[in-house]
């Protein structure tokens, strides 16, 4: 199945979708960017902010992250899957109009409500404001969520549609018959398929669980005596937040299965281990995010213990059949580098290196002492912003890589990893001397790192923007050609 026919589904031209959604994307990552730059200078005391006005933006720069990595990821998993099955572009270019509606809820539940609770919504937490926010702020807020995770669960669907109707079962194509040798791994679903089979198992259960706190918090908001255990709900945040945050990386990574090989000119090579690290990812995934609350001591021990062990393994499996399956595909090939090869090369070594972090404030004893720090932003930056925005980045090369002068873009490139590299840095320092996350006031010893971390996100967001304006002139002079023609 290939895109052509996929848009025999719909008047909607496929790549015309796909690169919609890769446009809002851009933009959205760079005004986002500018929220959290806009944080770490006044931390670095070089603007003065108000904290109410910090801690709104922290609200919207985290939401806005978050989905919009789910609506990149999207765009990079629907272009490649719908080569193997029949997929609808009209429920694609819903999903972007859910996305948006809800973006735009958002936004003004935080910039004209000034709603600031964290994009982590904790129960009670939006009904309780202390006066900052009104209660229709906080609506505006959970209503903008749901209209997001109804268009990816729309997708999600349509995408499971597809699938079953070419192979039968979503354990097919996972794979699950070559992870446990009852088929040849050399002949099994494309890596594509798998990785998007993985995506809509985990990401349908947590969109589901996800849409049933917000209901319940909404509810909570005009009815204040409906309540919900909040122990509970803090879980089911979680679950639906680690699970969404995750699959955004495995949507992401289809990018490197698919592009590598065109310019090494290698197939990628499945086997038995690959479609094992995917069926154990899945499993894993659904069950890892008890980490994030090792420090609810009100958790069931068992819980926080399969967190911690869970934590250990769960990222392993697909980074190194990815990470080695990258450096086969690249050894000795005879690669001509350019920047979108480079940027999802890049992708899968900031991926590798972040989990590191990850994988030590996942244990308890570390994290117990390191989790309200600067660590936790430090490690999830690294793989978020120079592993999967690297591969969009660089799936965004790749669609407008026609022209054949790399210059504008190399400097893009280069921008991005030293300013990533010094931004990233700067936060896992600041959590190595026990500067605390969250904070809107920074003391004086603490003002080196934040003024480091500036600087470095100045120069990350000059790169990205580098970037992403190749790519508008991409789609500009494509268009000029078709006119033209």
């Amino acid at each position: 199945m290939t895109m052509a026919a996929a848009a025999g589904r719909t008047a909607i031209n496929p790549r015309t979708a796909v690169l919609a959604y890769l446009a809002v994307s851009g933009v959205v990552l760079l005004l986002m960017m500018l929220l959290g730059l806009t944080m770490r200078l006044a931390q670095a005391q070089w603007i003065d902010v108000q904290p109410d006005f910090f801690y709104m933006i922290m609200t919207m720069h985290g939401a806005g992250m978050v989905g919009i990595a789910g609506l990149s990821g999207a765009a990079v998993m629907w272009y490649f899957v719908c080569r193997h099955v029949p997929l609808s572009t009209a429920v694609l270019f819903a999903n972007l109009v859910f996305f948006l509606i809800g973006a735009l809820l958002i936004l003004g539940a935080g910039f004209i409500g000034g709603f600031g609770a964290a994009w982590t919504f904790l129960f009670p937490l939006p009904a309780q404001s202390g006066g900052l926010w009104s209660v229709n702020a906080a609506a505006f807020y959970l209503v903008g969520l749901i209209f997001i995770g109804v268009g990816f669960l729309l997708l999600h669907l349509d995408i499971a549609r597809g699938i079953i109707s070419v192979y039968g079962s979503l354990g097919a194509a996972l794979g699950v018959k070559q992870a446990f040798g009852m088929a040849d791994g050399n002949e099994g679903p494309p890596p594509a398929v798998t990785a998007s089979t993985m995506v809509l198992i985990v990401n349908i259960l947590g969109i589901v669980l996800g849409a049933a706190v917000l209901i319940v918090s909404l509810v909570n908001l005009y009815v204040p005596s409906f309540t919900f255990n909040a122990l509970a709900a803090k879980n089911m945040i979680y679950f639906f937040g680690h699970v969404f945050i995750n699959a955004t990386i495995y949507m992401a990574v289809i990018a490197v299965y698919e592009i590598l090989p065109i310019y090494t000119h290698r197939p990628w090579k499945t086997n038995a281990a690959f479609y094992f690290a995917w069926v154990l990812s899945t499993l894993m995934v659904l069950t890892v995010y008890p980490h994030h609350l090792l420090m609810d001591f009100a958790m069931p021990t068992w819980a926080l213990v399969a967190g911690q062990i869970i934590s250990w393994l769960s990222g392993l499996p697909v980074l190194l059949v990815t990470a080695f399956g990258t450096l086969t595909n690249v050894y000795r090939s005879g690669l001509r580098w350019n920047p979108a090869a480079a940027l999802v090369f890049l992708g899968v070594a900031g991926w590798s290196i972040g989990v590191i972090p990850a994988i030590a404030d996942g244990t308890i004893a570390v994290n117990s002492v390191m989790h309200n720090t600067q660590w936790v932003p430090g490690h999830f930056h690294t793989y978020l912003l120079l592993g999967m925005v690297a591969m969009v980045l660089g799936f965004m090369t790749y669609l407008t890589n026609a022209q054949p002068r790399y210059g504008f873009a190399w400097l893009g490139y280069w921008l991005y990893v030293a300013g990533g590299i010094i931004f990233v840095l700067a936060f896992l320092a600041a959590g190595g001397a026990s500067v605390p996350r969250r904070y809107a006031v920074h003391v004086a010893q603490w003002l080196p790192y934040d003024r480091m971390g500036s600087i470095g996100a100045t120069i990350a967001i000059a790169g990205v923007l580098i970037l992403v304006t190749r790519f508008f002139a991409g789609i500009r002079a494509a268009t000029s050609a078709q006119d033209s023609s």
